[in-house]
C-alpha cells in the first residue's frame, strides 16, 4: 500500500493511495499518518472520501517526524570517494522537519552557497516504537519506506567535523512521495537506487552494498534513543556525489533532481534559488 500525507483544501490529511486516487483515511482517531502508525490504525483495506490525486497537495509522508536520524558514508563507495576510514559504528547526524520538501516542491538552493549536492537514500519510516531492539526484530518495527534526497550544502557541512549545518538549511531535502508499506518490500537491501540529475544518471547502487543495513541501524540507533511511530531513518548516500567528481557537479537553479528506488517510487524536485 502506498500511504501519504497531504492537502486539500487548506485541510491536512493523510490516505492510501490507488491509481490516481486517494482515499482520505483522517477520522476521530488520528488526523495525521504519524498519529495513525502509533495506534496502528491502518485499515488493510482502505475506505473513506476518495479524491483526484490531481487535486490534493501533497506534503512529505511524515511532515511531523519527531526524529529525523541520517546515516553518514554508508556505502563502501561513497566512504572511498571521501577519503573516510572505515568505521565499526555507523555515523549519524540529524536533520529537522523544516530542511525536509515534498515530492514535486522545490528543493531550494540558499543564498549561502553555490555548492548544493545530492544525495540519493532509503528512508526507513517507523511504526512499531522500542528501544534496545533486537536486531533480529528490528524490521518488524518498520511501517515502510520512501526516497529520500539528503540534499546537502558542501561549504557548510565540511566547516568543522560536525555534518549538521549542510545538512539543515530549509527546503533543502526532499522526501516523498509516498511511504510504501513494509509489506510490499521482502528485502530492503535488495532495492535498486538511482538519483538523477536532468535526466542523467549520477547514482547507482544496491541497497545490498550498505555497510550497515536497515536491521542494524535499528538496532544500533534504538540503542542510545527511543524509537518512536514516524521517526525517519535515512540509510546514507552510495558513491557518485557531486562533490567529487571532476569538477564538481553542483545543482543549480533550473536543475531537476530525482531519487528512484525499485519497488518503492520516484522522488523528483525542482532546483530553485533562494531570492532575497
Amino acid at each position: 500500500m502506498k500511504l501519504i500525507s497531504f492537502e486539500r483544501e487548506g485541510r491536512a490529511s493523510f490516505g492510501a493511495l490507488e491509481a490516481d486516487e486517494v482515499i482520505d483515511l483522517a477520522g476521530a482517531h488520528a488526523s495525521t499518518l504519524k498519529q495513525a502508525l502509533a495506534l496502528g490504525a491502518i485499515p488493510s483495506i482502505p475506505s473513506g472520501a476518495r479524491y483526484p490525486l490531481a487535486d490534493v497537495k501533497l506534503l512529505p509522508p511524515i511532515p511531523d517526524p519527531g526524529k529525523i536520524l541520517c546515516i553518514g558514508v554508508n556505502y563502501d563507495d561513497h566512504r572511498i570517494e571521501t577519503g573516510r576510514a572505515k568505521l565499526d559504528h555507523p555515523t549519524i547526524f540529524t536533520r529537522w522537519a523544516d530542511t525536509l520538501v515534498p515530492h514535486g516542491e522545490p528543493m531550494i538552493l540558499p543564498m549561502a552557497s553555490e555548492r548544493f549536492d545530492y544525495e540519493g537514500e532509503l528512508a526507513v519510516i517507523i511504526g512499531k516504537g522500542g528501544r534496545r531492539i533486537a536486531e533480529a526484530d528490528a524490521l518488524s518495527h518498520v511501517a515502510g519506506y520512501a526516497c529520500f534526497n539528503d540534499g546537502s550544502i558542501r561549504d557548510w557541512q565540511n566547516f568543522t567535523s560536525q555534518f549538521t549545518p549542510g545538512k539543515n538549511f530549509p527546503g533543502t531535502g526532499g522526501f516523498g512521495p509516498w511511504m510504501v508499506t513494509a509489506d510490499e518490500i521482502a528485502d530492503p537491501q535488495g532495492l535498486t537506487l538511482t538519483t538523477r540529475l536532468n535526466g542523467a544518471t549520477v547514482q547507482e547502487a544496491s541497497t545490498g552494498d550498505m555497510v550497515f543495513g536497515v536491521a542494524t541501524l535499528i538496532a544500533y540507533i534504538s540503542q542510545f534513543t527511543t524509537l518512536s511511530p514516524g521517526d525517519i531513518i535515512s540509510t546514507g548516500t552510495p558513491g557518485g556525489v557531486g562533490a567529487k567528481r571532476e569538477p564538481p557537479l553542483w545543482m543549480k537553479d533550473g536543475d531537476v533532481a530525482e531519487v528512484e528506488i525499485s519497488g518503492v517510487g520516484l522522488l523528483c524536485n525542482p532546483i530553485v534559488a533562494e531570492r532575497a
